[in-house]
């Protein structure tokens, strides 16, 4: 796998101290709400139709290369999804 190669001069890039990963993250939330609503078939089946999430607790940023807690940026991290 070939190296990434990003734009230099990108203050806000946001990279894990920790290992340096700056491509990879995931949320954890907490205290979540997960409601699933499917149709019936005419088969017995069952066919997903949608869900509806609600978040009632923390929601913590991790790094996906080493799970480092880096909570401390998810504020900016929130901010620089488009």
């Amino acid at each position: 796998m070939m190296p990434t190669i990003h734009p230099t001069g990108i203050a806000n890039r946001l990279s894990c101290p920790t290992c340096g990963n700056d491509e990879v993250f995931f949320e954890l939330a907490n205290d979540v709400l997960l409601t699933s609503h499917y149709t019936q078939n005419s088969d017995g089946s069952f066919t997903h139709d949608s869900d509806t999430t609600q978040i009632n607790g923390d929601v913590l940023l991790f790094c996906g290369a080493c799970q480092e807690d880096l909570s401390r940026y998810h504020q900016r991290f929130k901010e620089m999804i488009f």
